[in-house]
């Protein structure tokens, strides 16, 4: 186990398989490098984010080995995205509450043919935040991410009505991952977060090669319309919440 800080050498591991890793391949941009610390052993790669308030382990295809030599380095609170499997390495140490199976989906070949919707900027801020909190309350969105030129929105009668974004993004490494996809439940069912997806991904394709996405497993009906829209199944993966062992009675 060994605490790595060679970006050449975190890209020539993750590159592996950049559908897997995309997220952590997009945190080895200069956007993200900051915020993050890094351990490797062998092929294994396990990386901690620090910049979204909360620190998000990111171990995916690591070996059971790793994650318990890993686990006296990590903080005592954090939230956790593993390989199934590799969470039991982590329980003799730590509270461990899955907050269920994901799906890691990639984009194979864009077919949705009806892209709609413009750029987004900081100036939009207050639009946005007023749109999520109507329409996503539980959202990962970091208004950083609005420098980065890839969050598409679509208006209707003056208002916000669906948004598209990403959670990295990196034409260096060449990847991307959606995120922040919601519409407000006033436009909903009319394709609105399927015309921003792929608006966005006609823009993320002049710079980069992979574009993925996370989605809840049990989330059909998201799973449905990226599929319509072009992605396939990567991998899976669960997302936990892990503390503090509970303090022992006697």
């Amino acid at each position: 186990m060994r605490s790595l800080h060679d970006r050449d050498e975190l890209s020539a591991l993750l590159s592996r398989d950049p559908a897997l890793h995309a997220y952590e391949l997009g945190d080895l941009d200069d956007f993200f490098w900051p915020f993050t610390t890094w351990y490797s052993s062998g092929q294994s790669v396990a990386l901690i984010y620090h910049g979204g308030g909360f620190p998000v382990l990111l171990c995916l295809g690591a070996s059971p080995s790793f994650v318990g030599d890993l686990a006296p380095l990590l903080p005592r609170r954090f939230e956790a995205h593993l390989t199934p499997g590799l969470s039991a390495a982590l329980e003799p140490h730590y509270t461990v509450a899955d907050n269920g199976l994901h799906l890691k989906m990639k984009l194979a070949m864009l077919t949705g043919s009806d892209g709609e919707g413009e750029v987004l900027s900081g100036a939009d801020l207050p639009e946005i935040l007023q749109l999520y909190a109507e329409a996503y309350p539980g959202n990962w969105f970091d208004a950083r991410m609005l420098q980065t030129g890839q969050y598409i929105g679509i208006r209707r009668d003056g208002m916000l009505a669906a948004i598209a974004g990403i959670h990295v993004y990196s034409p260096r490494y060449r990847v991307a991952a959606l995120g922040n996809v919601t519409t407000h439940p006033q436009w909903r069912g009319r394709g609105l977060a399927g015309a921003a997806v792929t608006q966005l991904c006609r823009r993320l394709l002049s710079t980069v090669d992979t574009i993925t996405l996370n989605v809840k497993a049990s989330n059909t009906s998201a799973i449905g319309v990226y599929s319509r829209l072009g992605f396939t199944l990567a991998a899976e993966y669960h997302e936990y919440h892990v503390s503090d062992p509970p303090r022992r009675s006697g």
